[in-house]
């Protein structure tokens, strides 16, 4: 069921849950997340960066989109980290039902201009969007919209800001960094920042970048107000470190015997993450409010 992200994120937010938003690139990471969602009962935010959009290509677009129109579950697409209005085009052509637009290097003004300019064109189409104020780590993927230093979210400019874009769901930076951390670094999240941005904010907050941060941790951010978590690095680690231990078999060549045990350990990572966002059984709420 291929629904606007604002949709999904209004039932996770009157319900105290977080939907997972598994980054895909490649259809065997699709068709695992989506299976894994669908065992779960989970709803489903695919996510695709521009670099993983330019690399897979539109077409791949209309294979998410197979999978979303089939699926009984509340499913949206998105666009993750676009940086530019032309990336946020190419998105809406696509038939994305949700864009991100990350502005946050810029300065606050700066910020604010062009998020309400995607907005005048997205929401005409039935598009939410997704803006970020301060700024996310960066740990290995510079790429996914990170930078050396944290600037932490300020409550008082996530008021002004979500009041002067009308922004659907607003990322905000407490502590994570995009990327697996360095062995050694221990992150923490500031959950009272959390606390105090969420009893300013009333739409839907995301957390970015959270995949070497405790458990504990991501558990309690959700139970405090994060309604979107986005999974990139952890799901890609577990498939690639069985993939390379797959290809240590010289003899194997074909993709239908290298994949298949990848997508099982990229699954158990999917389902640990649902269930730690409390998203597993979610489903239901979701048919009730329809």
């Amino acid at each position: 069921m291929l629904m606007n992200m604002a949709k999904v994120l209004e039932v996770a937010n009157e319900h105290n849950f977080a939907v997972p938003a598994f980054n895909v690139s490649m259809d065997a990471m699709l068709n695992g997340v989506m299976e894994s969602c669908e065992e779960e009962k989970s709803p489903v935010i695919l996510a695709i960066h521009p670099n993983e959009l330019a690399y897979e290509g539109d077409s791949f677009v209309e294979m998410v989109k197979y999978w979303a129109n089939k699926t009984v579950l509340p499913v949206a697409i998105h666009l993750d980290h676009g940086a530019t209005l032309e990336q946020v085009q190419r998105a809406l052509r696509d038939g994305f039902t949700s864009v991100m637009i990350d502005a946050s290097s810029l300065p606050f003004d700066e910020n604010i201009d062009i998020t309400k300019k995607v907005i005048a064109i997205a929401h005409p189409q039935g598009v939410s969007v997704e803006a970020e104020l301060g700024t996310i780590g960066t740990a290995d993927d510079a790429d996914k919209g990170g930078t050396a230093n944290i600037r932490y979210t300020d409550p008082s400019d996530a008021v002004k800001f979500v009041a002067a874009t009308g922004c659907d769901c607003l990322a905000v930076a407490i502590g994570t960094a995009h990327g697996i951390y360095p062995k050694g670094f221990d992150p923490h999240l500031k959950l009272d920042l959390l606390e105090q941005i969420k009893s300013q904010v009333s739409i839907p907050l995301v957390l970015h970048g959270g995949s070497g941060n405790p458990d504990s941790e991501i558990s309690e951010a959700v139970t405090k107000g994060i309604n979107k978590v986005n999974i990139s690095s952890d799901i890609k680690h577990s498939f690639f470190v069985e993939c390379r231990e797959v290809l240590k078999d010289q003899h194997v060549r074909e993709p239908m015997d290298v994949f298949p045990s990848c997508v099982e350990a990229m699954k158990k990572t999917a389902v640990h993450k649902i269930r730690l966002f409390h998203s597993d059984g979610k489903l239901k709420y979701y048919y009730q409010n329809l």
